[in-house]
C-alpha cells in the first residue's frame, strides 16, 4: 500500500473532492523518508540558491527506497508535493531526487537533468539493484 489513508480522508474521496492539504499531510505521515528527503532539498535550495539541489546518497534500506519510488512515481503524490513546496521535482536511479525552482531560468538545467544523456551519465554499477 502506498499511503496510510485515514477513514476520514477516504470518506472525503468517496464523496468527491479531497482537500489537498489533508492529502499532503497523509503523504507526509505515510512516506516520512521521502518527505524528509524532499523537504531538506527544498530547504537547501532556498538557503544555498543555485539552479537545483539534489541528493546523491542511496537510501539506507529498501523501505526508504520504496518510499521515494512511491512518492515520485505517482502523478498525484508528485504533483501535490510540487505544489506544496513550490518546486519542480526530478528523479533518477531510485535515489537521486532533485528539486528545481519554478523560475523559468532553471528550465535548461532541468531539461539537462531529465534528458536521456543525463540519465546515462548518472549510471553506476553500484546502483544496479535500485
Amino acid at each position: 500500500m502506498s499511503l496510510d489513508v485515514s477513514p476520514a480522508l477516504l470518506e472525503q474521496a468517496e464523496r468527491g473532492e479531497v482537500d489537498e492539504a489533508e492529502f499532503v499531510d497523509c503523504v507526509r505521515t505515510s512516506l516520512p523518508y521521502a518527505w524528509e528527503m524532499i523537504s531538506s532539498l527544498v530547504a537547501r535550495l532556498k538557503i544555498d540558491g543555485g539552479e537545483f539541489a539534489d541528493n546523491q546518497t542511496p537510501p539506507p534500506d529498501e523501505q526508504a527506497r520504496g518510499q521515494l519510488l512511491r512518492a515520485l512515481a505517482s502523478d498525484a503524490i508528485r504533483g501535490a508535493l510540487e505544489r506544496h513546496f513550490g518546486v519542480r521535482l526530478a528523479f533518477q536511479n531510485c535515489h537521486r531526487v532533485a528539486v528545481f525552482p519554478l523560475d523559468p531560468s532553471a528550465d535548461d538545467r532541468l531539461a539537462r537533468f531529465t534528458s536521456i544523456r543525463g540519465q546515462l551519465l548518472n549510471q553506476s554499477p553500484l546502483l544496479r539493484d535500485c
